[in-house]
């Protein structure tokens, strides 16, 4: 196995230089808030009835987590739209927020062109390609991010410009002292998680070591169901490994049932829980009784206690330390954490045929 206290070694696989992104994720979270500050919106974009956010993967995993967040604080729905096409209820008191870092996500590009012809509200999130192109073409509100790195290290750029957004449009509370408390855990998180940080005092290489050859589930709740998420898709894109996610309690209504078969599955599956002390009480019992079924079937597991007292550090925190354990499972399966070949592929795959309407 790679020992992941040689730094030469880790930054020898890390040949696109993921690492960067991630310890300078707290400062990319202050950068990001003070340039929204800056963004300034049409008045008229508070009088809306639903906000529709358009995008995919990294891209789309901070509308995820606004989303549960708003839907704490505001009586306006807010809906996360993966797909080629719209959904039928948009009307002209609709928000329609398009986030894509490239610019060209071709789902994304999809459904926010189909959107032109609607009389909804329109809102463009990215750092360039034809959505910016789109935007300026039609006057259209830009948040342009500056920040150069691979989608998902730019998670930063995509979420608290989000945040600050809702802000303004009056579906979140001022964020600021939240940020500034999570600012101080971040930069300890990435202290404590750093390359230079030995194993025995680095909780995300230990996680890593432990999660290293087998098939990883991660369970969330409340807001941290969309982490559990992003922890999903990064154990995917920089470990280049099998990994799955569920939430409570939904969880409770089936998975535990599956925990019998195959055999064979108790020897290479860890179920990673990311918990908070902030769950509801029924929430935390059941966290309690997942733990208790998991061992009696023998499946490993590990609870992570989201570090942080407010709900944005508990968030920010968790997703930091999951992008730190995925960058140590690359390395311990000896790969370049940045490539995702796979996804070039299917994108080549598709760039074969055009789409109609282009």
């Amino acid at each position: 196995m790679i020992d992941l206290d040689k730094a030469s070694v880790v930054r020898e696989l890390d040949v696109s230089g993921m690492l960067t992104h991630l310890n300078s994720f707290p400062t990319q979270c202050r950068q990001a808030w003070k340039d929204v500050q800056r963004f300034e919106l049409p008045r008229d974009y508070r009088d809306i009835s639903t906000v529709i956010i358009l995008g995919m993967g990294a891209s789309a995993i901070g509308g995820d987590i606004v989303r549960r967040l708003a839907t704490v604080e505001s009586t306006r729905p807010v809906v996360v739209h993966r797909d080629y096409c719209l959904p039928a209820f948009i009307d002209e008191r609709t928000l329609i927020i398009a986030s894509s870092y490239s610019g060209n996500t071709e789902e994304t590009l999809s459904a926010f062109n189909e959107s032109l012809k609607t009389r909804a509200r329109k809102l463009v999130v990215t750092s360039g390609g034809k959505l910016k192109q789109l935007a300026e073409d039609r006057d259209i509100p830009l948040f342009l991010v500056d920040y150069k790195a691979p989608p998902r290290a730019a998670f930063a750029h995509s979420f608290i410009p989000m945040v600050g957004i809702f802000q303004k449009l009056g579906l979140l509370t001022d964020k600021s002292a939240d940020l500034r408390e999570a600012a101080v855990i971040l930069d300890e998180i990435a202290a404590g998680c750093m390359e230079t940080m030995p194993r025995e005092s680095n909780p995300a290489k230990q996680l890593a070591a432990r999660l290293h050859g087998n098939i990883t589930v991660i369970y969330g709740a409340e807001m941290l169901t969309e982490v559990a998420q992003r922890w999903k898709a990064q154990m995917n894109e920089n470990g280049k490994t099998w990994a799955f996610c569920e939430s409570f309690p939904e969880l409770n209504h089936n998975a535990v049932v599956g925990y019998q078969f195959p055999l064979e599955a108790k020897e290479r599956v860890f179920v990673v829980m990311l918990r908070s002390p902030s769950f509801s009480p029924r929430n935390l019992l059941r966290y309690s009784a997942t733990a208790d079924l998991l061992s009696r079937a023998g499946v490993a597991y590990e609870l992570v206690v989201a570090p942080g007292v407010g709900t944005m550090t508990q968030v920010l925190s968790s997703v930091l330390l999951g992008d730190y354990v995925s960058f140590y499972l690359a390395v311990l399966n000896e790969v370049d954490p940045t490539s995702v070949d796979a996804i070039d592929f299917v994108k080549n795959y598709l760039a074969r045929s055009v789409m109609p309407g282009q």
